[in-house]
């Protein structure tokens, strides 16, 4: 496995229970900035017996990537809403539930 995908899965790996994040802002904490759909190659790639929290990751607007009403998407939902992620119509507000949005609360002072 090339180094620049094993951060990649670290990256997704510590994204903690009820939070989300982005395939971009996987990317950028891999050092691989702008490389947003490589991190969506890799999670359909993922190596055999990697358990990773694939349901957390997200498009940029906090959107599910996989189709709407897909098996996929449904679970993915059905995962976020177990950890307490709010998911309405398919997105999850990212102001509440990113990876940096106590960061940007303290920063900005930007409300839930």
């Amino acid at each position: 496995m090339q180094e620049s995908h094993a951060r990649v899965y670290a990256a997704i790996a510590a994204i903690p229970r009820g939070r989300v994040a982005s395939y971009g802002a996987i990317a950028a904490r891999a050092g691989l900035p702008g490389r947003a759909r490589l991190v969506g190659k890799l999670l359909g790639e993922t190596p055999e017996g990697m358990e990773l929290p694939w349901h957390r990751v997200l498009r940029a607007n906090g959107q599910v990537a996989l189709p709407p009403g897909s098996r996929g998407f449904r679970e993915q939902c059905r995962r976020l809403r177990a950890e307490g992620v709010e998911v309405k119509n398919g997105r999850v507000p990212l102001s509440r539930f990113g990876l940096d949005a106590d960061l940007d609360r303290a920063l900005w002072g930007l409300s839930a």
